[in-house]
């Protein structure tokens, strides 16, 4: 008995904070969602005003055109969108740090993925088509044993895979201004990975609020717990 109350308060003590780093990626994914939505208006805005009479950006042989000013204004939407997705990067992989070390302390066993796929398993080609859902989907499980997966959850890998992959959302094989000729001649591709991005976004957060708001639920049941197992010794 006393053995047992030692553990529950170790595995207590273990518990690292993830309700504010849920919050923060739920803001950074909010974040996301908007400049994607503002990419998704500018697409729009260079599709509607039409491919300038001096043709697109880049015209071949390494000659560039001076960009005009919606051209210059896509630019900079694109770099703060960029900068953005950083930020809301760096918060959902400490989000899922967190989530996973919680996961190990209330399930008692090793995590199916080591330590380094929550940030390899993001870059490393076909481990990137499961693996960062497998993190989260296992932290799940380890939380809640026996409860079922959010389906946010899935909605949200299904639109990450979609925008990231589809050559046209947040992984882009083109340049900027290369995006800018395709937004001038073909814009509905473009507004289909930036639909599915910022749908990705919006199901991440509930995801991420969900999974979030069970692991703590676990976390406070296990300390009420052995705050009670402790009185009772």
């Amino acid at each position: 008995m006393t053995e047992q109350i030692d553990q529950s308060a170790a595995h207590a003590r273990a518990y690292r904070p993830v309700q504010v780093a849920g919050q923060l990626t739920v803001g950074g994914l909010s974040c996301a969602g908007l400049a994607w939505i503002a990419r998704g208006v500018w697409d729009v805005r260079l599709a509607v005003a039409g491919e300038p009479s001096a043709g697109p950006p880049e015209q071949g042989d390494g000659v560039h055109r001076p960009l005009n000013a919606l051209e210059n204004s896509y630019h900079l939407v694109t770099a703060v969108g960029a900068w953005v997705a950083f930020v809301c990067a760096l918060l959902f992989l400490s989000w899922m740090w967190r989530l996973r070390d919680n996961a190990r302390a209330l399930s008692g066993r090793t995590p199916k993925y080591l330590g380094f796929w929550v940030y390899l398993g993001w870059v490393l080609p076909v481990f990137n088509l499961w693996i960062p859902r497998g993190i989260v989907v296992d932290a799940f499980r380890g939380s809640a044993p026996g409860r079922r997966l959010p389906r946010s959850v899935n909605v949200w890998w299904t639109l990450w895979l979609i925008g990231t992959f589809a050559g046209v959302g947040i992984v882009y094989r083109d340049s900027t201004d290369q995006v800018i000729e395709r937004a001038y001649t073909e814009v509905w591709p473009l507004l289909m990975a930036d639909t599915a991005v910022v749908g990705a976004a919006v199901a991440g957060a509930f995801a991420v609020r969900a999974v979030t708001a069970v692991q703590v639920e676990r976390m406070r049941a296990v300390r009420a717990a052995t705050a009670e197992m402790t009185g009772v010794a």
